[in-house]
């Protein structure tokens, strides 16, 4: 089979067909060639052929695409691109070129480009079983062999790899991204009494890897060089608002740069790159029904890389250990010798881990950066992602007590004194020999000494970072919130009305309309196994849901803990969203009191609820909270922890586990080096190539609009007239016509008029009609554009898998106007731009939900004759979730959620869809 070579010399790439190579050369080559952003890339390494051009230049630094914005680095630990030295940490001259990666063939220990691609593929991506390895391989060896025979010429007869342990050792012999594990085990006592418990008796084992070996990693990741921040830095944009994000952007980056920097008398620290190292951990389950086998995974990743990078499964968050979990009889649960036995056995264990790290946290070492050039590097212990129960074992507090301030367990309303290191020390010191006085008034378990007491500058209470997922979203809105209200409900309408109400409920929230990426709930609450991503999807329809069930404060409380959820959940914050955050958090305090008023709470004092008043401070910290939660760590199980046992026989699992972790890495960097020389193609879109597919049509950013363009879709609808006459009657809709040739008059001469329809234009060209449509949008918070475009499909269509689907739009009906008060909510009728207006209920948005209202506009209410535009795509921003206005009374149990906006006559525009429609529907 002949095979077609791309012609530009820099591209690797060839193609069984010419189409496909024609199709290369158009998606990879000609943005290169016209100067145009635009690029499309592969979801999936099966798109091999739509992968973007090496010869396509990275953007500059992503605040260089914002208008006068500022970036201020820190005055002595910042490294400039100067700042470089060799491997032995000699400084060279700032135009040396970085050192090429490796010697020899780029493949090794491969022969060639097939046998790495296919033992990745069948590892790393497809993970499939030793036994059908085996029996792939031997396949292809019998095909070869076969033809070889048959056209009678001397083919190899071997496959690229004997067996599945062939394939193994090359992995193993990876040097790339190379950190093995090792172990270490418990002694125990030789003096222990015969009958002491079993749990005394064992000696644990902890797996781990040497953390400053996998920080080396991370940092020589070259698929990591535009998602990484050399420097702390305050971010100022062209207002003079501060603007918080990545970690590095935060205080704490700052402030400890200056302790490392005042503490250095040799002044060696100067120069040096600060590399905040991020903590977490969490217990997991695998099996419930066999033994209940959970684990104790503790990953780590660095302050530098952006929250995109984190977030994005790029091998930025490594597992360093498995913790060794001790088990008991059941005798023994509430024992407290047992619990304290626990709690040090965890901080022992961690601290034995991260011993290698001490000796740069005071006296900086050489590494090798992304860019691939050196640098001096200096390590912090800077924040531990956890949950709650985490959060009281690592911060030596006592349960219900919180672990970032002194706040008594009863009297969690607000913020109280932040707890500090030198605190701790203070009060051991003062109460030491009374455990109890510790325990009782201020919350600290004087058996156990925090692992941070044993590393400089560490501190565990400063360390806890926000949690989204367990604090907010899964604790106080899914297990708190949702069910006070049905608390509620029974306290006051009796349980059996109660179950009525709650049954409507249910099918309210199953009948919601469908929209992008919005999960459904075909049965509503009823379904057991709760994920994050679940609870993400119930609180954006919730509250209309309830609206007509619940007292007004009530809403008002649900409506402030929303609006706070979705403003932390921003990727940029500045100063005026921090002041937002604040008033919701006011609001929220203030409202929450309905649930006392009615008998539902006795007190508030509840440390998930009590940790969202140290948001402002932990923002001002660490930059946004969705870059340090456990959703992070909570992804990071399935394919550190939950696959690779899936993948073993079961048998002493977790030696297994532990070389499938190492043989995933190994492969990730090896492929990352390969991308990064252009012999593969990549496999994600880097965040700082996320902006390439920007054009000046979206025009400067202004505040608190999104910025947006729809595109039709590519092909269009086949089975319409191609006449304008002939489609106005093929839909059955009579002011089509007349709609689409005043529409041409005003585009034609740039503003509209009262004119006589038969002074319009006569349409006679042919006529394209497409089912769907494209919105791509930034969020107005990202004011470079750095963290991505979201992307949605408006669909139009008679026939969406078996139903009608006619989704809703924002369109642009004053610029001059802020928020929704410059939009309208809109519904395609037709495909293309034939829309059914909606009318706004109201100058304000609803009182107790805090949401626009519209209702649909009629040109004839009795004739339900519907008020249609024909708009140009220009005017649209994006899809928009419309949810019905319900009314008070149980809806029939027969409507579908896809009769929702036929039926219903009025609509709560619903700014809880998504972050960005959070921002732009004020």
């Amino acid at each position: 089979m002949a095979l077609h070579r791309c012609p530009h010399t820099e591209c690797i790439r060839v193609f069984k067909r010419n189409g496909d190579l024609t199709r290369h050369l158009n998606l990879g080559h000609s943005a290169h060639l016209s100067g145009s952003h635009s690029t499309v890339l592969p979801e999936h390494e099966g798109d091999s052929d739509r992968w973007l051009s090496p010869q396509l230049e990275r953007i500059p630094s992503p605040l260089g695409t914002a208008p006068n914005a500022r970036r201020v680095l820190h005055p002595h630990l910042t490294v400039f691109p100067g700042d470089i030295c060799d491997e032995d940490g000699h400084q060279i001259p700032p135009d040396t070129p970085p050192l090429p990666l490796g010697n020899g063939s780029p493949w090794a220990p491969f022969k060639n480009e097939a046998e790495f691609r296919l033992a990745d593929h069948l590892f790393r991506k497809v993970e499939m079983s030793q036994h059908d390895i085996d029996t792939l391989l031997d396949i292809w060896t019998l095909y070869q062999h076969q033809l070889s025979q048959h056209h009678d010429c001397d083919h190899s007869t071997n496959a690229p790899y004997f067996n599945y342990r062939d394939m193994y050792t090359k992995i193993d012999s990876i040097a790339d991204g190379n950190a093995p594990w090792r172990c270490f085990q418990t002694t125990i006592h030789e003096e222990l009494p015969e009958n002491a418990p079993e749990w005394q008796k064992t000696s644990y084992q902890v797996w781990y890897r040497d953390p400053d070996m996998v920080i080396a990693n991370i940092l020589d990741n070259t698929d990591l060089e535009n998602d990484f921040e050399a420097a702390p830095y305050i971010d100022v944009d062209k207002n003079g608002t501060r603007r918080w994000s990545n970690v590095m952007s935060g205080d704490f980056a700052w402030r400890h740069a200056d302790l490392i920097y005042e503490g250095c008398e040799d002044n060696s620290a100067a120069g040096a790159m600060l590399v905040p190292i991020i903590l977490g951990a969490d217990k997991t389950t695998v099996s419930v029904a066999t033994g209940h086998v959970e684990y104790h995974p503790l990953y780590l990743t660095i302050g530098n890389i952006t929250n995109e990078a984190r977030r994005s499964h790029r091998n930025a968050v490594i597992p360093i250990a498995f913790l060794a979990i001790p088990k008991s009889d059941r005798k023994h649960d509430k024992d407290n010798n047992f619990r304290v036995f626990k709690k040090k056995l965890y901080h022992q264990f961690i601290t034995a881990i991260l011993n290698s790290l001490k000796p740069a946290m005071t006296q900086p070492v050489v590494r090798r950066c992304p860019d691939g050039h050196f640098r001096h590097i200096i390590y912090e212990l800077a924040a531990f992602i956890a949950d709650y129960p985490e959060q009281v074992l690592l911060a030596g507090i006592v349960q219900g007590w919180c672990g970032r301030c002194d706040a008594p367990f009863d009297e969690l309303d607000t913020a109280s004194t932040r707890r500090t290191r030198e605190l701790d020390t203070i009060l051991l010191e003062e109460y030491g020999g009374d455990g109890r006085t510790l325990w009782d008034n201020f919350g600290i378990d004087d058996d156990v000494t925090p692992f941070t007491a044993y590393f400089p500058r560490a501190d565990i209470h400063e360390m806890l970072s926000a949690d989204l997922l367990h604090q907010v979203i899964k604790g106080c809105f899914k297990d708190m919130l949702i069910d006070w209200v049905f608390e509620y409900l029974i306290i006051s309408k009796g349980e059996s009305q109660a179950n009525i109400i709650m049954d409507d409920i249910d099918h309210r929230l199953a009948v919601v309309p469908a929209f992008p990426g919005l999960r459904r709930f075909p049965h509503g609450r009823r379904f057991k196994q709760w994920t994050g991503d679940d609870s993400k999807a119930l609180m954006k329809i919730f509250l209309p849901a309830v609206a007509e069930y619940l007292p007004q404060d009530m809403l008002k409380c649900l409506s402030s803990f929303l609006d706070f959820c979705y403003l932390v959940r921003r990727s940029d914050i500045d100063e005026m969203s921090l002041n937002a955050i604040r008033r919701s958090i006011e609001s929220f305090h203030h409202y929450r009191n309905v649930f006392q008023t009615h008998g539902v709470r006795e007190h508030f004092s509840l440390p998930r609820m009590h940790s969202i008043v140290h948001y402002p401070l932990l923002i001002t910290d660490f930059g946004v909270p969705n870059g340090l939660c456990s959703s992070i760590t909570e992804s990071r199980h399935i394919s550190a922890v939950k696959k690779p046992w899936r993948r073993s026989n079961r048998y002493n699992a977790l030696g297994q586990m532990l070389l499938t972790n190492q043989r995933n890495d190994k492969l990730s960097a090896l492929r990352a080096k390969l991308v990064h020389l252009h012999l593969l193609p990549p496999l994600h879109v880097s965040s700082d190539l996320t902006g390439t597919s920007v054009d000046e049509d979206f025009g400067p950013i202004d505040s608190g609009r999104a910025i947006a363009k729809v595109e039709l879709a590519r092909t269009r609808e086949k089975a319409y007239p191609r006449s304008l006459q002939a489609l106005s009657a093929y839909t059955n809709n009579h002011q089509l016509e007349e709609l689409t040739r005043r529409f041409l008059h005003t585009q034609l001469h740039n503003r509209e008029s009262d004119i006589e329809l038969d002074d319009c234009p006569h349409i006679t060209s042919k006529i394209n009609v497409y089912h769907s449509a494209v919105a791509v949008f930034y969020a107005p918070s990202d004011i470079s554009g750095i963290r991505g475009m979201k992307h949605e499909r408006i669909r139009s269509s008679p026939s969406f898998f078996g139903v009608e689907r006619r989704d809703c739009v924002l369109a642009t009906v004053d610029e001059k106007k802020a928020g929704f008060r410059g939009l309208s909510a809109a519904r395609t009728t037709y495909p293309c731009a034939l829309v059914h207006w909606y009318n706004t209920y109201g100058q304000h948005p609803d009182s107790n939900t805090g949401l626009w209202i519209v209702k649909p506009g009629y040109l004839d209410q009795r004739k339900c004759e519907p008020f249609l535009a024909v708009l140009h795509l220009d005017t649209l921003v994006r899809a928009v979730l419309l949810l019905p206005v319900y009314g008070p009374h149980p809806i029939p149990h027969k409507l579908k959620y896809y009769d929702s906006l036929n039926l219903f006559t009025a609509f709560y525009v619903n700014k809880y869809a998504d972050h960005h429609a959070n921002e732009i529907l004020f």
